[in-house]
């Protein structure tokens, strides 16, 4: 190979690792087996009553999130919504693996769009579906307040958690959930609005949205500060 072919392909190979690495969420069988790899380095360890709550909240509501993206896409086809929408899918994925780890049953008993087993997260699906659904920017809105949520969750639950497992999920939901934050974000900037927290704390949300999106592998570090 000559020294032209081999810049070029340098070029090439560079480009690539760089769309690979890019992709983030989108490429589920990564984002989910990456996690899923993790997890088979760490042991078991018996789960408190809290973290079991915890795993099956996160699972519905991680439902919760793609189906409002779904549902929000359907309605004014940007494509933000049906690309979180896929990642949302792996976030499911995801929770998915510590059920079946630790043998729990799943709340999750249907996969049609809009149905839930926790009557709370049922609510709040038909309360953001039809706030979503009025205006453009009302769904980008929603979009910002389910992530919102999500983040507020799932640094909750890290709290009171202790298994390593559980946390190195959560902290990739996390790292998904603030890139996701920060889509909806620029989204609204681009439409003259803004955001204003309801879970967070404005000041860290503001954090989170003007910082930039986190790219690479999966977190193996179940102590990874963000």
């Amino acid at each position: 190979m000559n020294k032209k072919n081999m810049i070029a392909a340098l070029i090439l190979l560079t480009a690539l690792t760089f769309g690979l690495a890019a992709q983030g969420n989108s490429d589920t069988t990564g984002f989910t087996g990456g996690i899923e790899t993790a997890l088979q380095s760490v042991a078991k360890a018996p789960l408190s009553d809290t973290e079991k709550q915890g795993i099956l909240l996160m699972r519905e509501e991680e439902k919760l999130a793609r189906d409002v993206y779904i549902t929000l896409y359907e309605k004014w086809n940007l494509r933000t919504f049906t690309n979180i929408s896929k990642a949302e899918q792996t976030h499911m994925d995801a929770m998915k693996l510590l059920v079946d780890r630790y043998g729990l049953d799943d709340p999750m008993t249907t996969n049609e769009v809009g149905v839930f087993t926790n009557p709370e997260l049922q609510k709040l699906y038909n309360d953001l579906a039809a706030q979503g659904s009025t205006s453009l920017e009302n769904a980008v809105k929603v979009g910002s307040t389910i992530e919102d949520l999500d983040i507020y969750d799932l640094e909750r639950l890290m709290k009171t958690a202790d298994n390593d497992d559980v946390l190195i999920v959560y902290q990739n939901l996390l790292k998904g959930s603030r890139n996701h934050l920060r889509s909806f974000d620029r989204q609204l900037q681009r439409n003259g609005t803004s955001y204003t927290a309801q879970y967070l704390t404005q000041q860290a949300y503001d954090r989170i949205a003007q910082s930039s999106q986190e790219r690479g592998t999966v977190i193996t570090d179940p102590h990874f500060k963000y």
